[in-house]
């Protein structure tokens, strides 16, 4: 066989054309797709469940399709992946597309190829209330350089910025790896579909090398930031029943427990009320040195705008007093590498302008305990159950479902999965230190940062383990005040923008690093 064609190892980009190729591209191409996709109220499996004859997702993944194939991307083929499960019903839907290599290189088949893979998804969260004045989460609004409305941030734009920052690669003629992308429907709703399409599709992948995810954040919009570790989660409703029926207040209370009293006395066996924290030790996790390291080096430069920035109702300098600290490393720890419990929903109450003299038959919170990296989610998920549910007092009915895959052991899939498990980056390449230096301080004029994520990504465990020598690159446009999964969501499109141009320079710089590695 002769010696592969190797790409030229100064073949770098012109950052300015980069940058103005991908400016372009936003302002006349990427921001109108984006108004329409927000206008589509393509909520996520969890949050939809007729979403196969409602057809909203299926519109967004048609039109981002339809706008990936309109690019003209050389070398590019698309598709839509349909899978049905175990009962015959259809999952929802993933884009999967191939980009083979500007030039190829020894490997017999393109798949085993060095290959960068691209992730985002299209599913939504739900509407959520309090939208400001002219603002809502399925009406598209362009104030100065902020998008509103659901998905924009979480995380419409990734397919978009993906593609956007292959075609300014393509558009210097400059030589890049084979990339494939995967862009599913479900990430909102834990991504439950994703394991059998990772199967399906496993082969297809490739030599997977280097995953740029766009689904994370930022601490701030002046610089690159480098997601270092992602929580995982448990989620699931916990009932307690207490009557077939309600009851007079007057007539049944001093004898008849109240459910919520039965319910609030169950959380204490998970959670300290008086600081928040998680008292089960097997939902903690030592934390690295490297990670406290860079969260002393991310609180130096966000300082105590890491809990200035939210939305606190007595005012970023009112009266309130955090539960544990005010110091900004802590409190970055505190969001990403230690446990805590969130009440997000509740049945069994009637709304106070209509509620009576009446003992209520049932509560049932809807729960959402986060995990630091290295604790199990399906482990952790059969362990808050058990504690929910042991020796109820009463002898209440109490009743803890996690959300997930449940089901029995022979249904094609293997027994019941709940929870997703979080994930710590792997140690940087320094190629790809140097790479994401180079963007940050090209297109953003300062250095890089890494900080942790407190939300989930379910996907990145599973490539990680499906990869295991792969690097890392997740990053995303959720800064400060983004405000993904509530009201008056937005995407900071400058970021955005330089977001995308740092994307084709480490695509670039991968291509180079290959180029210059001997057979």
């Amino acid at each position: 066989m002769n010696a592969p064609e190797r790409l030229p190892a100064a073949a770098a980009p012109d950052s300015d054309a980069l940058r103005a190729h991908v400016d372009r591209a936003w302002a006349e191409r990427i921001v109108p797709a984006l108004r329409d996709y927000i206008a589509i109220p393509a909520k996520s499996p969890l949050f939809d469940p007729d979403w196969a004859e409602h057809g909203h997702l299926e519109k967004v993944l048609r039109d981002a399709a339809a706008w990936v194939e309109a690019q003209g991307l050389k070398g590019l083929r698309l598709e839509i992946v349909r899978l049905n499960g175990p009962d015959g019903r259809p999952r929802t839907p993933v884009i999967f597309f191939e980009l083979e290599a500007s030039t190829p290189g020894a490997a017999v088949r393109p798949q085993d190829e060095p290959t960068v893979l691209l992730y985002g998804h299209l599913d939504k969260q739900p509407e959520f209330d309090g939208w400001k004045t002219g603002l809502g989460p399925w009406t598209p609004v362009l104030q100065g350089d902020r998008l509103y409305g659901r998905g924009s941030a979480d995380d419409g734009y990734a397919v978009y910025s993906a593609v956007t920052a292959l075609a300014a690669l393509q558009a210097q003629g400059l030589p890049h790896p084979r990339c494939v992308g995967l862009f599913e429907s479900c990430e909102e709703s834990g991504s439950g579909d994703l394991p059998a399409y990772l199967d399906t599709l496993r082969l297809r992948l490739g030599d997977v090398q280097l995953v740029v995810c766009l689904d994370s954040g930022a601490g701030n919009y002046e610089q690159l930031w480098l997601t270092s570790s992602l929580r995982g989660n448990v989620t699931g409703t916990l009932r307690v029943e207490v009557l077939d029926e309600g009851v007079h207040s007057g007539d049944g209370s001093g004898l008849v427990p109240s459910s919520f009293r039965i319910l609030r006395h169950l959380l204490d066996r998970l959670e300290d009320s008086a600081s928040g924290r998680v008292l089960p030790e097997s939902f903690h996790a030592a934390i690295p040195a490297e990670r406290v390291a860079q969260a002393h080096q991310a609180a130096a430069i966000l300082g105590a705008e890491v809990w200035k920035r939210y939305p606190w109702a007595c005012g970023a300098d009112g009266g309130f007093v955090l539960p544990v600290t005010t110091d900004p490393a802590e409190v970055l720890l505190n969001r990403t590498w230690r446990p805590t419990l969130s009440v997000t929903g509740a049945d069994g109450f009637p709304a106070t302008r209509s509620a009576g003299n009446v003992l209520r038959p049932f509560t049932a919170f809807k729960l959402s305990l986060r995990l630091p990296p290295g604790v199990d989610g399906h482990l952790a998920a059969q362990r808050l159950k058990a504690l929910l549910e042991d020796q109820a007092p009463y002898n209440a009915r109490v009743t803890f479902e996690p959300d997930g895959r449940a089901g029995p052991a022979d249904d094609g899939q293997g027994p019941a999965r709940w929870g997703a498990t979080g994930w710590n980056a792997p140690s940087l390449a320094p190629w790809l230190d140097a790479a994401l230096e180079a963007a940050s301080r090209t297109h953003f004029g300062a250095s890089y940062a890494h900080i942790g994520q407190g939300g989930t990504i379910p996907l990145m465990s599973l490539l990680e383990a499906g990869f295991p020598k792969a690097q890392m690159m997740v990053c995303g446009v959720l800064g400060p005040k983004s405000n993904a999964h509530g009201p008056n969501e937005f995407l900071h499109l400058p970021y955005a923008q330089r977001l995308t141009a740092s994307v084709a320079e480490v695509i670039a710089a991968f291509a180079r690093t290959q180029a210059a590695t001997p057979d």
